[in-house]
């Protein structure tokens, strides 16, 4: 009985906590799905977002031609500030909010007043400090963690946090290594990440990538459910964008628009260089610029000036005139004009540059060379017409965009043609008034020249990649708009382009590179009030558009200077200002790009100049002919250039000759230099080229493959290698010239053909140079005058 009894009551009490567990299980159901239900729905949604996380890309590099990198993604802090601490216990917080924003004022180039206002915001609990704190550099992170945890004299870090309350994020930023370098093509992504300007503004949607997104459930804790990942797309990364630009090219830009605006101060300058038979640009520069590190200290100059400001380009037109009369058959480079003045159209007179004086009658090809105004009148008006001239203008691409891989391009206007009011505005456009452009138009019009008649598209993006394997994803190739003109009227026209700057009367003498074939022509425009559109007197933009080498060129270099601040008349802005930046971008990057120059024409242009401005005549005894000594041993060509009266150079330690410069069988003044290369080069060792000539730096250069920078013109004073260093070939020298006229004097006096530099004796380069003086007067008052 007892048995059953004791199992009965078990039996109860397990019922009876049976009924007590699930009657708590039903009231904890029904709380939580009435009273609670609300607050958990909230809570899991919470938990769900959370959950819910975007995968941000990283942005595509931008990249020159060659690698250098441009612009890329740079790690980056964020700077944080707890006002107020998180409990009792909490001693991270900014207890001292002047002290901390004195601190932190200098590291972060902020105003101390600025810092303290975001430290001592009232209400808030965190808060950033503004731009001033938003994505600091490394350098700036580490000099903040040196102020939190100073380190002591032993070299042991203090403990404790003497800046407390600040906080670093780590984020990334846009950085671009070179600073004011190339602006106005790369542009710029500000704090916020918004791109602007320049391509990585045009090309935002390949730089930026995809966005991924990532969603998973999770418990309370935050662990992952099995099988709980629900939704997963990984982030797409930018693009890498390989520009056209050559960073060394560019280089050579930056450092020569720098130098102009820190002598002559203009509005404006751009300089834009090309490869003209690809349509690449190898180069764009402009001022005034900006560092886009540092955007936010102010931008006074958003334009891109070599695709979106359109002006009046004044006689570099007259090249399309030009070809389009050689085209149609009605250019001949031996009949005469009379220069000065046209009078067959009704009102005023048009002028040649000179006030209408003229040269009197001339061929028209003395007519180019002197940038005539009345020649081009009778070539495009009287002989092409409205219709003929209209035509070229537009297939050499004037009035339309060309496509190149920037925002904001202009298309400039062919207004004057399209609807003219006189035959005098149609009249005008043969010499570059009435229309305007933009330079790339201005480039690729030109560079249809050069190449051969082809007009193309011009491209300043190369390819792009994808970041992580490489691969080319898209790349741009030569693209061919339209033939302009036949390959025969391109070279008539390049040769003759080249007299403009040979001849001793061209209005391009200043723009001669010793060395090398340049082919080109200058240009003055005056410019118009805005606001009642009439001629601003005493101002000017002048430029200069040229190529080299003639025959067969390489490189397309156009200069475009606004209003420099010269201090003299317009007439010698061309020659003071355009042509420095012309001769050392070009030059410069010819050597860069290793083209030998023409050995033969820098001797003649530097027996010219010796003869044109030496002060006393240079006696030789008699003109001797080279032996040949390619074969020799070393001993024996010196002995027998010396038997000839000849002065010998060896370069290098072999003891068989193996080349010679002047070539065999030459006929030269007895006591010229002959230089002897050896069968060993390397290990030449540096001659002493001071009071020498280019041509003999040249000429040594040209054999141990040295890449030659030259500043200023004449015979070398400085050299930037010591004489005497072994050289192993592929070094760059630097070498600095100035006229005989400016050199020491001494007793000793030579011809610099025999190792001296006679007195007032000048290198072919530095011949006195009209420059584009040509903006003589057109017309009316409301007219502006041509520009040759």
């Amino acid at each position: 009985m007892d048995t059953k009894r004791r199992v009965n009551w078990r039996i109860l009490i397990l019922a009876l906590c049976t009924i007590v567990l699930f009657s708590g299980l039903t009231v904890r159901l029904w709380w939580l799905q009435t009273v609670e239900a609300a607050k958990l729905m909230d809570y899991a949604k919470i938990q769900w977002d959370d959950m819910e996380k975007t995968l941000q890309p990283k942005r595509g590099e931008i990249l020159d031609r060659n690698g250098e990198k441009l612009a890329f993604e740079a790690k980056a802090y964020t700077v944080n500030a707890r006002l107020k601490p998180m409990d009792d216990k909490d001693q991270d917080y900014v207890k001292d909010p002047y002290y901390t924003a004195t601190k932190l004022a200098p590291i972060l180039n902020a105003p101390v007043d600025k810092l303290y206002k975001y430290l001592t915001n009232p209400t808030a609990k965190v808060v950033e400090l503004g731009r001033w704190g938003n994505k600091i550099t490394e350098e700036q992170r580490n000099r903040i963690l040196e102020l939190q945890h100073p380190t002591l004299p032993n070299g042991q870090k203090v403990e404790d946090n003497q800046l407390p309350g600040i906080t670093l994020i780590e984020t990334t930023r846009r950085y671009y290594p070179n600073g004011s370098f190339a602006t106005h093509v790369l542009g710029y992504v500000d704090y916020e990440g918004t791109p602007r300007m320049g391509i990585e503004l045009q090309l935002d949607k390949e730089l930026r990538g995809e966005k991924g997104e990532m969603q998973i459930l999770t418990d309370r804790l935050g662990y992952q459910l099995p099988d709980g990942e629900r939704k997963y797309k990984p982030a797409k990364d930018g693009l890498n964008v390989y520009l056209t630009i050559d960073r060394t090219i560019q280089g050579y830009v930056e450092q020569a628009l720098e130098q102009a605006e820190q002598e002559f101060k203009p509005k404006a300058m751009t300089v834009v260089v090309s490869d003209p038979n690809t349509g690449e640009i190898l180069a764009m520069g402009n001022r005034s610029q900006f560092n886009p590190n540092e955007y936010y200290k102010g931008i006074s100059n958003y334009t891109n000036h070599a695709v979106t400001s359109m002006f009046e380009p004044g006689s570099t037109f007259k090249i399309i005139t030009l070809a389009a009369s050689i085209e149609e058959g009605l250019f001949n480079p031996n009949e005469t004009y009379q220069s000065g003045t046209y009078t067959k159209i009704p009102g005023p007179a048009i002028r040649d540059h000179n006030n209408g004086v003229g040269w009197g009658r001339i061929t028209f090809l003395k007519g180019v060379q002197r940038s005539s105004n009345v020649a081009f009148v009778i070539l495009g008006y009287d002989r092409l017409k409205q219709d003929r001239l209209k035509k070229y203008f537009k297939d050499f691409g004037m009035g339309q965009l060309t496509g190149i891989e920037l925002p904001y391009e202009k298309a400039g206007n062919l207004n004057n043609l399209d609807n003219p009011r006189s035959p005098r505005d149609i009249a005008v456009t043969t010499f570059g008034q009435g229309v305007t452009v933009t330079a790339i138009q201005q480039v690729m019009a030109v560079g249809a020249i050069a190449n051969g008649g082809e007009l193309l598209k011009p491209h300043i993006v190369k390819e792009m990649r994808d970041p992580n394997t490489g691969e080319v994803v898209k790349r741009n190739e030569r693209e061919v708009v339209r033939r302009v003109v036949k390959e025969s009227t391109a070279k008539q026209v390049r040769d003759i382009l080249e007299t403009v700057v040979t001849d001793e009367e061209g209005t391009g003498k200043a723009y001669r590179i010793d060395g090398y074939h340049v082919a080109g022509k200058t240009g003055t425009a005056q410019k118009y009030n805005p606001e009642n559109g009439e001629v601003m007197k005493g101002h000017y933009i002048v430029s200069f558009i040229g190529f080299a080498p003639k025959d067969n060129p390489r490189l397309l270099v156009y200069v475009v200077v606004d209003d420099p601040q010269v201090g003299e008349s317009y007439q010698t802005w061309g020659r003071k200002v355009v042509a420095p930046i012309f001769t050392s971008v070009m030059g410069r990057s010819l050597q860069y790009l290793q083209l030998k120059p023409d050995m033969q024409q820098v001797q003649q242009a530097s027996d010219k100049a010796n003869t044109a401005t030496s002060q006393k005549p240079v006696m030789t005894d008699k003109e001797v002919t080279v032996p040949k000594l390619v074969g020799m041993s070393t001993t024996t060509a010196q002995l027998r250039a010396q038997q000839e009266q000849l002065n010998v150079n060896v370069v290098g330690t072999g003891t068989k000759i193996v080349s010679q410069i002047p070539a065999a069988n030459e006929t030269v003044p007895s006591g010229t230099r002959v230089i002897l290369v050896t069968d060993r080069v390397k290990g030449a060792k540096m001659p002493d080229f001071t009071g020498r000539s280019l041509r003999d730096v040249m000429e040594f250069a040209s054999l141990l493959n040295i890449q030659v920078a030259q500043v200023g013109t004449g015979f070398v004073t400085q050299q930037s290698i010591k004489p005497g260093t072994v050289l192993n070939g592929g070094e760059k020298l630097q070498v600095t010239l100035q006229p005989a006229s400016k050199l020491p004097q001494s007793s000793d006096e030579t011809n610099p053909t025999t190792g001296g530099a006679p007195p007032g004796a000048t290198s072919g380069a530095e011949t006195t140079a009209q420059g584009s003086a040509e903006a003589g007067t057109a017309g009316s008052a409301n007219q502006p005058p041509s520009t040759p």
